[in-house]
């Protein structure tokens, strides 16, 4: 074992909508203005956020979450992404105690595991001493949750913020931030949450929002409560070289954007040398490809282009039809499908390759943890092979044929324990809804790479 010193600091959340997002690339920009190195984390399954934190940090902002990665690999991934970092600011995920089902993945759980301060934003627009009240409760809730302090979010006047300060000073809670209310000040939204930040003006939006948080958060306090961070202990690791020989082509452009850093890395581990193009903007897949991953995103945003780029539709098909193994998830998946209604109920063709269409609702469809079990053997794994991943559509899928549709999964829904089948796996194809993480699904990544050398050998003869 080893022990390594990270000074952390988490900042949480009364509830979502709180502001925290916007608090903590306010702070990742100000304090890399300071010439700090500064590491992002975002507990939960989030891509969105992540690309904010990033745009901001300057480095990769990377997931945090117990369900999607085993627990005993949390303390692992946090030192490694660290790496000569001065600081690593940790964004919560909803409520501080919430999460899945027993509070699996929750900032408070990943908080204690990471024995690091918490800092909670509360949105005390028209509230007075009652801020104060919600602070003791959230810090008596969870006594082992060292919550440290506070940051005042969407003040009203300097009246307000020293009202809420001297209810604060009696249960001696500290203010660590006072942010006056500012409705210029906000990040673009979308019906999955936040815009990404490769798709609008977010490096402007940035240097506005860390300017303001420079002046209205504490930073220097900050900086000292994430050093009474004790260390982290780990075990050694010897890093091994691996060579990489055999490239797997991921789809990442503005349509498909979802992935988790540490999950593509987890494919290099086993061999494999990513390559990124774009089904929007590429007339063809990579030449020299074994192996097509599309991830989740926004296709429906797109989908005119991407259904107008007909020689990429074509690269893909080909592809197919010469058997290259390819995965798909959530927005990849509809890409892949016949077409997408979007929400105008306006048809666009994608792929084909997958007999289903899907269709857009104003209404999200599904949200949250699922387990999954193969219902045969597929690109991933072999029959009866289970893997914790996640759901968030507006979509639904409608197949041509339901009692020949060659469903992948059976997905067992982690709040309510519902069961249902869900994706598509045939041959060399496999899709679905899930998302997964393969550094919590390090056998699929394995058998994925496995997959893509097996055809790279075969061309070869």
């Amino acid at each position: 074992m080893k022990e390594v010193n990270i000074p952390r600091v988490v900042i949480a959340a009364t509830q979502s909508s709180s502001g925290k997002t916007t608090v903590v690339t306010g702070i990742l920009r100000a304090l890399k203005n300071r010439e700090m190195v500064v590491q992002p984390f975002k507990v939960g399954p989030d891509y969105i956020d992540p690309s904010y934190h990033g745009m901001a940090a300057g480095r990769a902002g990377h997931n945090l979450d117990t369900w999607l990665v085993d627990e005993s690999k949390i303390n692992d991934l946090f030192v490694h992404e660290t790496d000569g970092a001065d600081i690593a600011i940790i964004e919560g995920v909803m409520g501080l105690y919430d999460g899945g089902k027993n509070g699996i993945s929750s900032t408070a759980q990943l908080a204690k595991k990471l024995n690091a301060p918490v800092v909670l934003v509360i949105n005390v627009q028209s509230m007075g001493d009652s801020a104060a009240a919600i602070a003791l409760g959230f810090k008596l809730y969870d006594e082992e949750v060292n919550l440290a302090g506070v940051i005042l979010n969407r003040l009203g006047s300097p009246t307000h913020k020293a009202l809420i300060e001297e209810a604060l000073a009696k249960i001696n809670i500290p203010v660590l931030g006072a942010i006056y209310r500012d409705d210029s000040v906000h990040m673009l939204e979308r019906h999955l949450g936040l815009t990404p930040a490769q798709e609008n003006n977010a490096k402007e939006v940035i240097e506005i929002i860390s300017e303001k948080i420079a002046k209205e958060v504490y930073l220097d306090e900050i900086i000292k409560l994430a050093k009474t961070a004790p260390p982290i202990k780990v075990q050694e690791h010897q890093q091994k070289e691996i060579a990489k020989d055999v490239v797997i082509a991921v789809a990442n452009d503005k349509a498909f954007s979802f992935y988790y850093p540490a999950s593509l890395a987890q494919l290099e581990q086993y061999g494999a040398k990513i390559e990124f193009f774009s089904p929007l903007e590429d007339e063809a897949i990579p030449p020299n490809a074994s192996a097509l991953v599309f991830g989740g995103g926004f296709p429906e945003v797109f989908a005119d282009k991407l259904a107008q780029n007909k020689s990429m539709l074509n690269s893909i098909r080909l592809a197919n039809e010469n058997k290259m193994p390819i995965y798909a998830e959530c927005g990849g998946y509809m890409y892949l499908m016949k077409g997408i209604f979007d929400f105008e109920n306006n048809f666009h063709e994608m792929v084909g390759i997958i007999p289903a269409t899907a269709k857009m609702n104003k209404k999200l469809q599904t949200v949250g943890y699922v387990k999954a079990q193969n219902l045969q053997d597929n690109i991933l794994g072999k029959k009866d092979m289970e893997y914790h991943g996640h759901e968030f559509h507006f979509s639904t899928q409608n197949e041509d044929d339901d009692k020949s549709f060659p469903w992948a999964f059976e997905f067992t829904k982690m709040r309510n324990n519902a069961k249902y089948k869900a994706g598509y796996a045939k041959d060399n194809i496999l899709g679905s809804y899930l998302h997964l993480h393969f550094l919590g699904s390090m056998k699929a990544a394995q058998s994925l790479v496995e997959k893509a050398r097996a055809y790279s050998l075969s061309k070869q003869k």
